[in-house]
């Protein structure tokens, strides 16, 4: 597990349960930068969604810090009835306002390394249709759409893989 990783003026580290409320306002914020009509009331208490993420024993939430701040934000875990070399990214946000620093590509890494400790060699996740940003990010670090999961007409998602290179 992986329970701080220092960049220079930067950690990565697992989150804590009394974080949640910094981690669902930045999850707010970045979320807010990829809906045209404005984020939707969805009636989730998204600190207490953070906070049980957190909690999870199956599953890992990674956060970046910067000068005793937030800045960066993984949830990841084993999807539910999927292949056990499978992990699913469920969250992956950077604070808007620090955009274009790396934050993104230090968090990525991190996950990846995770991800080998853990024997995972396929990661998926869903994007917001609307996220043209994140799907460039994540076409960056070498995901692919899932032709096992295609996009329905309807659906506001498309489903990415990647493949966990193995260690070097």
């Amino acid at each position: 597990m992986i329970n701080d990783r220092v960049r220079g003026a930067r950690v990565i580290r697992t989150a804590l349960p009394a974080e949640a409320e910094q981690i669902a306002a930045l999850h707010r914020r970045a979320r807010s930068t990829y809906y045209p009509d404005g984020l939707p009331d969805d009636g989730i208490d998204w600190a207490a969604a953070w906070r049980g993420a957190v909690e999870r024993p199956d599953g890992q939430v990674l956060c970046v810090v910067e000068e005793g701040a937030i800045t960066g934000i993984a949830s990841f875990r084993p999807p539910e009835d999927g292949p056990a070399d499978t992990v699913k990214l469920y969250q992956f946000h950077v604070d808007p306002d620090r955009w274009r620093r790396g934050i993104g590509t230090a968090l990525h890494a991190a996950c990846v390394e995770q991800w080998r400790a853990e024997g995972r060699s396929r990661a998926v996740l869903d994007v917001h249709v609307d996220n043209r940003r994140a799907q460039a990010f994540y076409a960056r670090q070498g995901w692919l759409p899932d032709p096992a999961n295609p996009p329905a007409d309807d659906d506001h998602h498309l489903f990415l893989h990647f493949a966990v290179p193995p260690r070097e």
